[in-house]
């Protein structure tokens, strides 16, 4: 059987609204990706997508006119199965073992990303499709300070460029390996949804931090939004 052609990307990473819209199922009734009309012109370089969910070109409209995210946890499509796309711990993502070189694809998936009981999922209003995560979904690369003591706003900004401040809707928290105590530090991001928080971001943390007090007065941690994180397992 003929191997389906890869679908093209422009030089900004936005697939045409051809690629999108004229997808058809063949005979055996599996999508296919479109060939490319006779007047397309080829871009400087080739990425090979996943099959697209259906109703991610319109998403992916929303998002470059600057909306908020999408709503997935109030659609509840059928089930449609695995998609060959992983996560790496470092948040990375792949698909079949490559990985996905357009940052805006990646931004794109990261906004549809579910997390259930069972797993994580890429949602549109039409499908639901398991991926495979191997820690968090994201990752937090950029630590700010603002302000000092009890009135401290850590802010972090993730690989996918979520921006969110730990407090009492984010909570900051850390993990640490029974055999070795190394620590995991981690930051909610939204909906169930962490971002594992980076070596140097971490370093960052472990600058300023000081002892709590009451329940935390035998703790190293740090204060955001008027709240007390602890870093370190009491001495």
């Amino acid at each position: 059987m003929r191997r389906p052609p890869p679908i093209f990307f422009g030089t900004r990473g936005a697939p045409s609204s051809w690629h999108f819209d004229r997808w058809r199922r063949n005979r055996k009734g599996l999508l296919r990706p479109p060939l490319a009309p006779h007047n397309a012109v080829r871009p400087d370089y080739v990425t090979v997508m996943p099959k697209p969910l259906l109703g991610l070109a319109s998403l992916q409209r929303e998002l470059a006119e600057g909306r908020k995210l999408p709503p997935v946890e109030k659609w509840n499509p059928a089930h449609c199965g695995e998609i060959d796309i992983r996560i790496a711990r470092d948040g990375t993502w792949f698909h079949q073992g490559t990985p996905i070189g357009r940052r805006e694809l990646v931004r794109l998936f990261s906004t549809i990303l579910r997390k259930e009981a069972d797993g994580f999922y890429l949602v549109t209003p039409a499908e639901k499709m398991r991926i495979r995560v191997d820690d968090a979904p994201f990752t937090a690369v950029l630590l700010e300070v603002r302000g000092t003591g009890r009135d401290q706003r850590l802010q972090f900004t993730t690989n996918v460029g979520d921006v969110v401040t730990a407090g009492k809707a984010n909570l900051l928290r850390v993990e640490f390996a029974r055999e070795t105590g190394e620590p995991s530090p981690y930051i909610h991001i939204r909906s169930g949804l962490e971002a594992r928080i980076g070596r140097n971001v971490f370093y960052q943390l472990a600058d300023i931090a000081a002892p709590g007090n009451g329940e935390f007065s035998d703790y190293l941690g740090v204060w955001s939004g008027g709240q007390f994180f602890p870093l370190a397992r009491p001495a």
